[in-house]
């Protein structure tokens, strides 16, 4: 027979777990505390607007960090509900036990919505003991007559409770910090904290801090801020229709001191089947992905829980800037962790779907101003589109091109202006400047490649092929042969060339092509597969080396340059000429191709001032 027991928790070994393991960040205390503070005066707000709480209409509500360095304590004060003796043990001395869950149940039919409330798991009240060797509280409730409390820990499992002299409704949190947190009694480094988690909570924040005039040491003197730490009604809780240009740049350039004005943003407002309100910027991006620093706020109920949670925020959308502010969040005790839930995902494809809509909206409104971003915003859609599958598919049609000539067409646009020369291929270059010969060649034909030179490119353009209908790219030194070949066939002899330029350049594996090419002015062009190329480049990525797959390159000679044909009548009678003639056919050809190796640059110079010299003397 099985026997049914109850979990024990020893508080003893629990407490110093909580203290040290709760959260990830030690600076979290503050924001802990200052919630606390503000749930305070919202619950009395809330119990006001019920009549529940006999406050004047005309009080300001306020949560002040006091700082006294000589004294090494740091206090948070607030003016809300505070607590009775009776709810302080019920409250603060029941570990996990929720004031704020207990407050929204026993409300839960009055309160319109109860997750206004930010504490939900009774425990960051104990972050204050991951600094403070000591704790106190002070607390005088908004009950009419009963009198205000104090209760003392040091950190251990006893406590002690009893009446204060603190005569004004709220609550007092004194930390004397141990020694081995000292940084924080450091003024700069409180407000450094509050900025942080605390700037747009949605209770006015001040600060204070209590100082020795030097010159009179029995003088206490307070120095305060005028104005609030924060600002409690951030741009995201307007309406978009209320907001103009000016504020949501002025908004951006305050949040992510970024000087830079952004390109375009999007703005979050959504009350079912969850609340979701923020911004999503655009920067000013760079071409190389690894360059590219985003950062998206999370919120909940405006109290910052952290930088990029991949969680809710698309891995790709990461790349962009912005705020979010989610009060239906599932948070852990620590807030800093998402639990399993499905609003998450719900979340994360509803601003999926509203980024793609505003990429749309763009494109079809304003195609003029979209292809102006589009060299910034780039990135960010070829990676979005590769990482969900859903974003490709909602911005597919929108996905440009710049081609070679400058202009920016979809793929569908370029297809069909060149569908008669390329049928369903579409040709690129990776390097304007170093396939320039190739895209003259294709100029001359009619042809226009498209631009595609970034890192990203060489898997964006397998993406490509495997989910845009068959579509084929190839890189425009893989199709020589095929797409610029003149109609009529070269008389010249072709056996001849190849064991010319074997022999001269001692490559017998060199692969060569001999063709009639249209542009009699290119004496010869390196032509190579894309299958190898690509796996070369993937090899590189992944730091396998080149040298895993060979180089599958072939040397094409055009049988209707004049200087091919003149090789043929002088490789016996002029023979040196004939030899240095086939190694600068060779480099040119590989130069337009790739760089030349040390060794081969420094022979193709002196071989150029040798062949200048031969035709002064002539």
């Amino acid at each position: 027979m099985m026997e049914k027991g109850n979990l024990s928790i020893n508080s003893e070994n629990i407490f110093p777990i909580i203290k040290k393991w709760l959260y990830s960040d030690t600076d979290i205390f503050l924001r802990e505390l200052v919630s606390n503070g503000c749930d305070a005066i919202n619950k009395l707000k809330k119990l006001k607007s019920m009549g529940e709480a006999n406050v004047s209409d005309n009080e300001e509500y306020r949560v002040t960090v006091r700082l006294n360095e000589e004294e090494k304590t740091i206090q948070v004060i607030d003016n809300g509900l505070g607590m009775t003796a009776d709810e302080i043990k019920e409250y603060i001395t029941q570990i996990a036990f929720s004031g704020a869950s207990d407050f929204i149940a026993k409300y839960q039919d009055k309160i319109e919505n109860g997750s206004d409330i930010i504490g939900h798991f009774g425990l960051g009240f104990y972050s204050a003991f991951m600094v403070a060797e000591k704790v106190e509280i002070d607390s005088k409730s908004y009950i009419p007559d009963a009198p205000a409390a104090k209760w003392i820990c040091d950190g251990g499992v006893e406590y002690e409770i009893g009446d204060s002299d603190k005569v004004d409704r709220g609550t007092v949190i004194t930390l004397h910090i141990d020694d081995d947190s000292k940084e924080f009694l450091n003024g700069w480094k409180l407000k450094e904290i509050l900025a942080k988690y605390c700037y747009f909570m949605p209770v006015e924040i001040y600060f204070e801090e209590e100082k020795k005039d030097n010159e009179n040491k029995e003088d206490n003197t307070s120095e305060a801020e005028e104005k609030p730490v924060n600002d409690t009604a951030p741009l995201w809780l307007k309406k978009p229709s209320e907001c103009t240009d000016e504020e949501y740049k002025a908004f951006y350039h305050k949040v992510f001191s970024d000087f830079n004005d952004p390109l375009f943003w999007i703005h979050l407002n959504m009350d079912y089947p969850f609340r979701l309100k923020g911004i999503l910027y655009f920067p000013k991006l760079k071409h190389e992905l690894e360059s590219i620093e985003g950062q998206v706020k999370l919120y909940n109920n405006q109290v910052f829980i952290a930088d990029n949670l991949k969680e809710v925020i698309p891995e790709f959308l990461l790349l962009l800037k912005g705020t979010i502010d989610c009060p239906d969040l599932p948070l852990n005790v620590s807030r800093s962790f998402l639990q399993n839930d499905g609003y998450v995902t719900k979340m994360s494809k509803y601003i999926t779907k509203k980024v793609a809509d505003k990429l749309n909206s763009l494109f079809k409104k304003d195609r003029a101003e979209y292809e102006k971003f589009w060299e910034d915003i780039s990135p960010f859609i070829k990676y979005g589109a590769m990482r969900e599958h859903e974003f490709y598919e909602k911005v597919k049609d929108i996905l440009l091109f710049k081609t070679t000539d400058g202009k920016y067409e979809t793929l569908s646009e370029y297809t069909d202006n060149n569908k008669e020369k390329a049928e369903n291929k579409v040709f690129y270059v990776s390097d304007i400047q170093q396939q320039a010969q190739y895209i003259k060649m294709f100029k001359d034909q009619g042809m226009e490649a498209v631009v595609l030179d970034t890192k990203l490119d060489i898997p964006y353009v397998s993406f490509l092929e495997a989910y845009s209908g068959g579509t084929q790219f190839a890189r425009i030194d893989s199709a020589v042969s095929d797409m610029l070949k003149s109609d009529e066939e070269t008389s010249v002899d072709k056996d001849a060339l190849e064991k010319l330029f074997k022999s001269v350049l001692g490559k017998d594996d060199l692969k060569i092509s001999v063709e009639g090419l249209k542009d009699e002015g290119v004496s010869a062009v390196i032509e190579l597969s894309e299958q190898s190329r690509r796996m070369q480049e993937m090899s590189a990525i992944y730091g396998m080396g080149n040298s895993t797959f060979p180089s599958d390159e072939t040397l094409v000679l055009n049988g209707n340059s004049s200087i091919v044909k003149l090789l043929l009548d002088i490789k016996d009678s002029r023979k040196e000429e004939a030899d240095m003639i086939c190694r600068h056919i060779y480099d040119l050809a590989v130069m337009s191709h790739k760089p030349l190796s040390m060794e081969a640059m420094t022979e193709f110079i002196a071989r150029s001032n040798k062949i200048m010299e031969l035709l002064a003397e002539k």
